[in-house]
């Protein structure tokens, strides 16, 4: 998998979202919904921008590599990902599943460390 190219997808991808949410979304979310969103764009941002870094460690495996950039990817698409729905929908019941993508970018950068104390 090529993450770097992932990871400027993702970069893109945050900007578009971020805009439509200040653009296009300012005026029919309230302030809780709003603020939900905003996590959602921030989180996305973060570790979208670590695809980018991990992806380039030469200190890692391809193998290693892959994991951490999977479980980021991983985090993003379900943490964001339910956060984007939830704000914008606001049934609360997809808040339930936010966490399992916390999981995913903990278990991301824990794995990292580890790579890198052994390394």
């Amino acid at each position: 998998m090529n993450w770097g190219a992932v990871g400027a997808i993702l970069m893109g991808l945050g900007v578009m979202l971020g805009a439509f949410g200040a653009h296009g979304l300012r005026d029919r979310l309230d302030a809780y919904s709003m603020s939900i969103y905003e996590r959602a764009v921030f989180y996305h941002f973060l570790h979208a921008l670590g695809i980018l870094i991990v992806s380039g460690l030469a200190k890692l495996t391809l193998s290693q590599r892959n994991w951490v950039c999977a479980l980021l990817f991983v985090g993003v698409l379900v943490f964001s990902g339910s956060l984007y729905a939830l704000a914008i929908s606001g049934v609360r019941l997809l808040g339930a599943i936010t966490p399992i993508g916390g999981i995913s970018f903990m278990a991301a950068w824990f794995l990292l460390a580890w790579y890198l104390y052994r390394s």
